[in-house]
């Protein structure tokens, strides 16, 4: 079902809008206190706007405008099924029992219930469990048949409040495998941190800061080229802005302000540039319509920031120099801060640059690992 959406919640700092075409995941993501939760109350009927609508398929369940008609239809009535953090399983009842709940809860006979249940049960890997209470199920177990119960609501609409943050990192891994098969073809929203969520459910991202919309697009699109900080970070990218520059007619390693090393090769149609405050030229790969003094974004991966060689051959690129802010463990790297760009790197290079805050740094920029896109 389509989802339509505008709401003003001024104690939540909430003023949205939004559309969701039938049959397409949305990722959520935002940072703490960005109105992720509000929204989804909103939704499920838990939260009523001071102003605004919440339209699914075309039938109005909430309705909130000055001198017009109010309409809030109860939660047990939306047809909106929420899949949260934790299972909260009725703990009397067997695994076969919770999911057969919201069955005989609509009114199908206990037969046809326990039926029903059985079959959403094993469609969740879950037949086994049939007899369980929830006190004997692992937390993965419970959210197989949270999963299963959430079905068999038969929801117009889905809504996934960080399913996997709950559980182990095994259980995640067979969870987040396990939903994209019963998401196809269903409207729903996934509030989210983890990229991993966003990339293996959801059609859309929809970033969400201080209660407003800040950024929005395909999957694949927005996390290649974010628009805000927080989701070049939900992403794992650094992100710079600036305004776009003139292209480049020749590669090589940039130095300082742009100086072009003219032993490199000839640019492209493709190649861009983005001017920084500090007045310095990032060379990178075009993407979307630059015009030369437009506002404009520099996207690229920390791993691919390497440290200036000295002497000798250096890859394309743009060197930057720098002065080191922090030092964070980042897998088995180093991440290396400075006031604008971030690099990830071995820790015997940062060892045999003796870098720590306060350190001067010149940073290597591969022009190949840049994409360079308008701001808007």
């Amino acid at each position: 079902m389509s989802l339509h959406v505008e709401a003003q919640v001024p104690e939540r700092g909430l003023d949205l809008a939004l559309d969701l075409p039938a049959g397409r995941t949305l990722a959520l993501v935002g940072p703490n206190g960005a109105g992720k939760s509000s929204l989804l109350a909103l939704l499920g009927g838990d939260l009523r706007p001071a102003r605004g609508e919440v339209v699914l398929g075309g039938r109005v369940l909430t309705s909130v405008r000055p001198g017009g008609r109010t309409v809030q239809v109860p939660a047990h009535a939306r047809r909106v099924a929420t899949l949260g953090q934790e299972a909260h399983l009725i703990p009397h009842l067997t695994a076969l029992g919770n999911v057969a709940f919201p069955l005989r809860a609509r009114g199908v006979p206990r037969r046809d219930a326990r039926a029903r249940a059985h079959e959403l049960l094993a469609e969740v890997g879950a037949a086994d469990l049939a007899e369980r209470r929830p006190g004997r199920l692992s937390g993965g177990q419970q959210q197989r048949v949270a999963i299963a119960r959430a079905l068999a609501a038969d929801p117009e609409l889905l809504l996934l409040d960080e399913p996997m943050s709950a559980l182990d990192v095994d259980a995640a891994a067979e969870i987040r495998a396990l939903l994209p098969r019963f998401l196809e073809g269903r409207s729903a929203v996934v509030v989210t941190h983890d990229v991993l969520d966003a990339i293996t459910m959801a059609h859309d991202v929809l970033v969400l800061e201080g209660g407003e919309v800040q950024d929005r697009g395909p999957t694949a699109d927005l996390l290649a080229r974010p628009r805000t900080a927080f989701a070049a970070r939900f992403a794992g990218l650094a992100l710079l802005h600036g305004r776009a520059g003139a292209a480049p007619t020749a590669g090589g390693v940039a130095e300082g302000a742009g100086a072009v090393d003219p032993t490199g090769v000839p640019g492209t149609d493709q190649d861009a540039a983005l001017r920084l405050p500090t007045g310095e030229l990032i060379q990178g790969r075009r993407s979307g319509d630059l015009r030369e003094g437009d506002p404009a974004l520099a996207a690229l991966r920390p791993a691919a920031v390497t440290l200036a060689p000295s002497t000798g051959d250096r890859t394309a690129g743009t060197v930057l120099a720098r002065t080191v802010t922090g030092l964070e463990p980042r897998g088995d790297l180093v991440r290396v801060r400075t006031a604008d760009l971030e690099a990830d790197l071995a820790p015997e290079a940062v060892a045999a640059g003796t870098l720590r805050p306060g350190s001067d740094v010149r940073l290597l920029v591969p022009r190949d690992a840049v994409t360079i896109y308008p701001a808007r």
